[in-house]
C-alpha cells in the first residue's frame, strides 16, 4: 500500500514481459535506511513484524541482497549528494537514476475547526496546549521552528506531538502538519481520514515559510487546488514535491537498465489502475535532480528522443 511498494509491483509486473522475475522486498525500513541498503548491496532487513499498518499482512523479503529499488526523488539526489540525513555517509557516488515516476504531493497544514486557532503563532502567543501530528517527512520541524514550537514547550503547555502515522497518535489531536494528499496509504492517509470524520481549517503558510522550505528541503512554489480535500473551499499557495525515483547503482548491466527504462514507457497505461496518483512523464522520466542517468536507461531515453 505503500507509495514505494505499489511503485516496486508496477517494476515487477512490467518486467515480466521482458522475462525477468523481480523479487519485491516490501519490508519498509525508512527513505533513508532503504537508499543505504541498495546503494551497498546490503540483505534486506529482517521483517519484524508480518502485519503493516491497516492489518495489512507483509511478505517475507527475498533471501538476497538488494540490486535497485525505489525512494523519492529527493533522497536519491540527497544521497547521491552526501548531504541532509546522508551527510555523515558522504556522497554515494555509485548511485544511478534509471526513471523518474511522478507522484505529486502538497504541503499541508490543517487544524480542527472547532480549535479558534487561524494561525500557528497563536499557539505560542496563548499558551495554548495543543496535540500536534506529523507527516513521516522532515520538513515538520522546520514549521514548528519557524514559530518557535519545540517539543520541550510544547510538553511543557500539556500538549504533544506525534507522527500521524500511527493510529494511536490520529485518535486525538488539534493540528496536522504534513505532505499529501488524497491517497489512502500509511503516510498519509491521515488527511483521508480525518478530512472526512473532523471539520478542518486548512491553514496557508506565510510565504517566508515557503521560501525557507522549498531551500531547505528541495520543494517548490505549487498551489492546493480547490476541492482537493473536504474543507479546501479555496485554492491556496503552498510547497510541493513530486517524483519517486527507481534508481540502481553503476554495476547494473546496461541491458537490464535498458530493458527496465523501456518496459516503464510501454506499460505506462498501468500506472493509472494504482491507489497513488502516480504518472510517467517523458519530459521528466530521465531527470532526477543531478543524479547521472544508468547508461542503459539513458541510451533509451535518447532512442525516444526524450532527452539530447
Amino acid at each position: 500500500m505503500c507509495p514505494w511498494g505499489v511503485e516496486s509491483d508496477f517494476v515487477k509486473t512490467v518486467m515480466q514481459s521482458s522475462g525477468y522475475d523481480i523479487q519485491v522486498c516490501h519490508n519498509c525500513a525508512g527513505g533513508p535506511q532503504e537508499v543505504r541498503i541498495v546503494s551497498n548491496a546490503k540483505m534486506p532487513p529482517a521483517l519484524t513484524n508480518p502485519i503493516g499498518p491497516g492489518g495489512i499482512p507483509i511478505p517475507p523479503p527475498p533471501n538476497g541482497p538488494v540490486d535497485f529499488g525505489v525512494t523519492e526523488s529527493t533522497y536519491l539526489a540527497w544521497a547521491y549528494q552526501g548531504s541532509h540525513m546522508f551527510k555523515a555517509d558522504g556522497p554515494k557516488k555509485d548511485l544511478r537514476l534509471i526513471g523518474v515516476i511522478q507522484h505529486p504531493s502538497y504541503y499541508l497544514v490543517a487544524v480542527k475547526a472547532d480549535s479558534g486557532i487561524t494561525d500557528l503563532s497563536q499557539i505560542k502567543e496563548k499558551g495554548m496546549p495543543v496535540r500536534i501530528v506529523t507527516g513521516v517527512d522532515e520538513a515538520w520541524e522546520t514549521v514548528l521552528d519557524y514559530y518557535g514550537l519545540t517539543k520541550e514547550w510544547v510538553e511543557s503547555k500539556g500538549g504533544h506531538i506525534g507522527v500521524a502515522i500511527r493510529p494511536d497518535e490520529r485518535k486525538q489531536f488539534d493540528v496536522i502538519i504534513s505532505g499529501g494528499t488524497l491517497e489512502n496509504v500509511p503516510e498519509w492517509n491521515i488527511w483521508y481520514e480525518a478530512s472526512q470524520k473532523y471539520d478542518l481549517k486548512f491553514l496557508e503558510l506565510p510565504a517566508d515559510l515557503r521560501d525557507k522550505m522549498a531551500k531547505d528541503w528541495d520543494m517548490q512554489p505549487g498551489t492546493v487546488p480547490l476541492g482537493l480535500l473536504r474543507g479546501m473551499d479555496h485554492p491556496f499557495p503552498t510547497v510541493i514535491t513530486t517524483g519517486d525515483a527507481v534508481y540502481g547503482r553503476t554495476d547494473m548491466p546496461d541491458d537490464f537498465a535498458y530493458a527496465l527504462a523501456k518496459a516503464m514507457d510501454e506499460q505506462q497505461d498501468k500506472l493509472q489502475w494504482t491507489i497513488v496518483n502516480i504518472s510517467y512523464n517523458p519530459h521528466t522520466v530521465w531527470k532526477a535532480f543531478d543524479v547521472p542517468l544508468a547508461p542503459g536507461a539513458a541510451r533509451y531515453y535518447k532512442e525516444r528522443g526524450y532527452m539530447k
